[in-house]
C-alpha cells in the first residue's frame, strides 16, 4: 500500500519578532505533521506562541528557521506573492473576531471569498444558499453581518471557510466570544467538516472541542509540551489544488460595491473630491481667463471702441438695418445691447470749456442705470462721464459739474450748437486717460450726421467742369438756417472753381458716396460771404477767424439731411460676455448679417505676446504646485477615510486576495468616486450653462473653459486619483494580512 505523506509538515521551525533591536521568540524548533481527516486542538496559555504557529501554518506570516513543507514541497524560499497563492490554495481562515466584512450581507461575505477565487457570480448562486442553509442563516442572508449575534457570525466565518472547498481549515479562538448553545453548534459543525478536511483550532478551553478532537497539541513558552493522538482517523490524500485569479468583471463588481457600500464614506471621498475638482478648476479658470485678456488686448485702426463683447454688423445684401430689426437683435439670448449707429461710438471727443479738457468715446445714456457721484441725467443736454479716480478733473468732480460745456470731434467741430452740463459721475477701474461721455439720443443722431460726412467722399462739380474733393477740413459742406431749400452760399475764395471766377446765380452739384449708400444734389448758388461778412452766417464764438471758413460752401438742413442724414446701415451688438462672442457671431450670420468679432480685429503688441508667454509659464508652474499641494491634501484625507477599510483590505489578504488583487479594488474604488462626483459636476455646470440653474459662482468658474479644457482638466484629475491609489496600495502592503489586521481590530 502506497504511503500517504502528511499535507503539512514543520521540520524545526522557528519564528522571531524584532522591535527597536529587541528579539523576541514567538515560538522556536517545532516540529510537527498534518493530515487530512485529522480535527486538531492546539491549547496552551496566553503568549505560548499557538496563535503565532496557527498564522505561520496560515501563511499569515513567515518564519525565520525551520522548514514547512505543503505537499511535500518547501516553503523557505516563498515570497508573499507565494504565500498568497498559498493561502488563495488551501487555507480556509474562521477567526475569534470573525474577520467578516461588517458592511457585507452574509451572502455576499461568503460570495466575496468565491469571486476572488475566480468564480462566476452566475456560477455560485446555489452554492452559498446551500452553505448558507447548512448553517441555519437562511433567513439572514440579505442581512448585514454588523447586525448579527457573535453566533451567527462566527457561522458565517464558517460556510465562508467552506466555500472554497480548501483542505485545510484554521480556526483561532472559533469559540472564544460565543455563549454556550453557540459554542456547542460551532464546535459540531467544524467536527462534521474535519472527515474530509484538515481542521486546526487554537483555543484556550479544550474541554469545548475533546469530544471532537482527534489529536491534541499542548504548547509552553513557544515549544511543543505535548503532542497526543486521541482516536484514530481516516487519512485522507492529498491533492494540488488551483484556483483560478479574480476576474476583471468580478474586480469591477467589487470595486463599484466598496464604493458606495458605506454611505458616509462615499459621501466624505465625494466631498474631497469635489474639493479638489473645484479648487483646480477655480485656478486652471483664472489663468485662462487672464490669457484671454491678453491675447485679446491691442488696437485696431478702425475701430478705436475695442470692447471684445462687441461684433459690428451688417447686412450681406447691404440693405438697412430697420427698427423691427434692431429689436429682433435686442431679443437674441445673450446680447447685452444694440448700438443702432456703431459707427458713432468709434470716433473721439472733447468734452471741453476754457477751463475743463476731457477726450474720450460716447456711449448711450440709457447703457447705465447708476453713478458713484452726482444723479442721473433728465434733461437732453445733461451727460454722465466715466472716468479713471486718478484723472484731475474726475477728482475734482465739482469744479467738472460747474462747467458749461461743447462736445467736439476730433476736428475740434462742434457737435450742435447746445452747451451740455455734467450731473454725473461713474469711476472707473483702471486708470485711462481716456474718459467715456454717457449721452442722450438727440446727440447720438447729431454725431450719426456728423459721422457720415466723415465717412463719405463728397465732391462738388462748378460750371465750367471743375470738380472738388472735400477732405473735411479746407472744403467743406455745411447746414444753415440762412439758406432754403436748393440754394447755396459759398465763401468768396470758391468762386475761383467757376468760370469767370464768379459762382453766384450758377447751379453746382453735389455728390457723395461711401460704402453703403450714394446721393446727387443740385443746388443754386445764391450768395457770397467774405470776411466783412461772414458773422452774418457763422457764430463768432465758435468761427472766431474768417480762415475758418473760407472753404465752406453752406446749404439748408433740409439738403444737408437729405445728403448725409441717412438710414442705419451699420450696428454693433454687445454681448453679455466675451465667451458667448463665437455663438452669437454663428446666429447673426444665420440671420443674414455679416459680422466682424472685434476680438479677432486687434492686433496685440509685442509685449502683450511676452506677457502671454510669461504667463503661460507661470501657469505651469503654479499648476504643478497647486497639484502637489491637493495631491498630498487629498491623499491624507482619503488615507483617514480608507484606513476604516483596511479590515476589508486585510480580510481579502487573508482570503487569498493578491496584492494586485487590492490594488485594483482600490483603483477601481477611487476612479467610480471621482467619475461620479465629476460626471456630477459637469452635470451642474450644463444646467447652469442651459440657464437651469442660476450660480454666478459656476458661471464666473466655467465662462472661459472650452470643450478640450474640461476634458484635459479631466485627464489631469484622473492621472492624480490614479497616483493616491497607486500610493495608498503600496502602503496597505508594507506590513503583512495579520500585522495590518491587528492594527485594524
Amino acid at each position: 500500500m502506497k504511503e500517504i505523506k502528511p499535507l503539512l509538515k514543520l521540520t524545526n521551525v522557528s519564528k522571531f519578532y524584532y522591535n527597536k533591536g529587541m528579539v523576541a521568540s514567538g515560538f522556536t524548533k517545532v516540529s510537527l505533521e498534518f493530515s487530512l481527516g485529522e480535527f486538531v486542538v492546539i491549547t496552551g496559555e496566553s503568549g505560548s506562541g499557538k496563535s503565532t504557529l496557527l498564522n505561520v501554518i496560515s501563511g499569515l506570516d513567515t518564519y525565520e528557521e525551520g522548514e514547512m513543507y505543503i505537499n511535500g514541497k518547501e516553503t523557505s524560499h516563498y515570497t508573499e506573492s507565494d504565500f498568497e497563492d498559498y493561502r488563495k490554495t488551501y487555507i480556509g481562515s474562521i477567526f475569534q473576531s470573525f474577520n467578516l466584512v461588517s458592511s457585507y450581507t452574509v451572502y455576499q461575505n461568503i460570495e466575496l471569498v468565491l469571486l476572488l477565487n475566480g468564480y462566476k457570480k452566475k456560477d455560485i448562486k446555489e452554492k452559498i444558499i446551500d452553505l448558507i442553509k447548512k448553517v441555519d442563516l437562511y433567513k439572514f442572508k440579505n442581512t448585514r453581518v454588523s447586525r448579527l449575534s457573535g453566533g451567527q457570525k462566527q457561522r458565517v466565518a464558517i460556510a465562508r471557510a467552506l466555500a472554497k472547498d480548501v483542505p485545510i481549515i484554521i480556526a483561532d479562538e472559533p469559540t472564544g466570544n460565543l455563549d454556550l448553545k453557540s459554542t456547542s453548534s460551532v464546535i459540531k459543525l467544524l467536527s462534521e467538516v474535519a472527515k474530509d478536511k484538515l481542521v486546526i483550532i487554537v483555543t484556550h478551553n479544550y474541554e469545548q472541542v475533546a469530544k471532537y478532537a482527534t489529536r491534541k497539541i499542548e504548547m509552553h513558552d513557544g515549544r511543543i509540551r505535548e503532542d497526543i493522538l486521541l482516536k484514530e482517523y481516516e487519512k485522507g490524500i492529498s491533492e494540488i489544488y488551483r484556483f483560478k485569479s479574480l476576474t476583471f468583471a468580478n474586480k469591477i463588481r467589487l470595486g463599484v460595491r466598496n464604493a458606495f457600500n458605506i454611505a458616509p464614506k462615499f459621501f466624505l471621498m465625494f466631498l474631497v473630491f469635489l474639493f479638489v475638482i473645484f479648487a483646480f478648476l477655480g485656478q486652471y479658470s483664472s489663468f485662462k481667463k487672464r490669457e484671454i485678456e491678453i491675447s485679446q488686448s491691442g488696437e485696431n485702426a478702425f475701430f478705436p471702441g475695442t470692447d471684445v463683447k462687441r461684433i459690428v454688423i451688417n447686412k450681406k445684401n447691404k440693405e438697412i438695418i430697420t427698427k423691427d430689426n434692431i429689436k429682433e437683435l435686442e431679443s437674441l439670448k445673450y446680447i447685452k445691447k444694440v448700438n443702432e449707429f456703431d459707427a458713432v461710438y468709434d470716433q473721439y471727443y472733447n468734452l471741453e470749456s476754457q477751463d475743463v479738457y476731457l477726450y474720450g468715446t460716447i456711449d448711450d445714456i440709457k447703457s447705465i442705470k447708476k453713478v458713484d457721484k452726482g444723479r442721473m441725467p433728465n434733461k437732453p443736454n445733461e451727460i454722465v462721464v466715466k472716468g479713471s479716480k486718478d484723472d484731475y478733473y474726475i477728482s475734482s468732480y465739482e469744479k467738472l459739474f460747474a462747467a458749461s460745456l461743447h462736445l467736439m470731434d476730433n476736428s475740434s467741430k462742434r457737435i450742435g450748437s447746445d452747451e451740455y452740463k455734467v450731473v454725473g459721475i461713474i469711476y472707473s477701474h483702471d486708470f485711462s486717460y481716456y474718459s467715456t461721455f454717457y449721452v442722450g439720443k438727440e446727440f447720438i443722431e447729431k454725431a450719426k450726421i456728423d459721422t457720415n460726412v466723415k465717412y463719405s467722399l463728397t465732391k462738388v462739380k462748378f460750371p465750367g467742369g471743375e470738380e472738388r474733393s472735400t477732405d473735411g477740413y479746407s472744403f467743406s459742406i455745411k447746414p444753415s438756417n440762412k439758406v432754403t431749400k436748393g440754394n447755396a452760399i459759398i465763401a468768396n475764395e470758391i468762386n475761383i472753381n467757376c468760370q469767370y471766377a464768379w459762382c453766384k446765380n450758377k447751379k453746382i452739384n453735389i455728390n457723395i458716396e461711401n460704402i453703403y449708400f450714394k446721393e446727387t444734389i443740385d443746388v443754386l448758388v445764391t450768395g457770397i460771404f467774405s470776411k466783412s461778412n461772414y458773422t452774418n452766417y457763422f457764430s463768432k464764438d465758435e468761427y472766431p477767424y474768417y480762415d475758418m471758413v473760407t472753404g465752406v460752401i453752406l446749404v439748408s438742413f433740409e439738403d444737408y439731411n437729405y445728403l448725409y442724414n441717412k438710414d442705419i446701415y451699420q450696428s454693433s451688438v454687445i454681448v453679455d460676455d466675451e465667451v458667448h462672442v463665437d455663438e452669437v457671431a454663428s446666429r447673426l450670420d444665420e440671420m443674414g448679417y455679416k459680422t466682424l468679432k472685434i476680438k479677432d480685429a486687434l492686433s496685440s503688441e509685442f509685449e502683450s505676446t511676452e506677457i502671454l508667454s510669461a504667463l503661460k509659464i507661470f501657469r505651469v508652474i503654479v499648476t504643478t504646485i497647486l497639484l502637489f499641494v491637493l495631491f498630498f491634501i487629498a491623499y491624507f484625507i482619503i488615507r483617514l477615510i480608507q484606513k476604516s477599510k483596511n479590515v476589508y483590505y486585510s480580510t481579502v489578504r487573508i482570503l487569498g486576495g493578491t496584492k494586485k488583487n487590492i490594488a485594483s479594488l482600490i483603483k477601481i474604488e477611487l476612479f467610480v468616486v471621482f467619475n461620479l462626483t465629476f460626471m456630477i459636476t459637469m452635470l451642474f455646470v450644463l444646467l447652469v450653462k442651459l440657464g437651469i440653474l442660476n450660480s454666478k459662482t459656476i458661471i464666473s468658474l466655467t465662462n472661459y473653459l472650452k470643450l478640450n479644457d474640461y476634458l484635459l482638466i479631466y485627464l489631469i484629475l484622473l492621472i492624480m486619483s490614479y497616483l493616491i491609489s497607486l500610493r495608498y496600495s503600496r502602503n496597505l502592503f508594507k506590513k503583512s494580512a495579520m500585522n495590518t489586521y491587528r492594527e485594524e481590530v
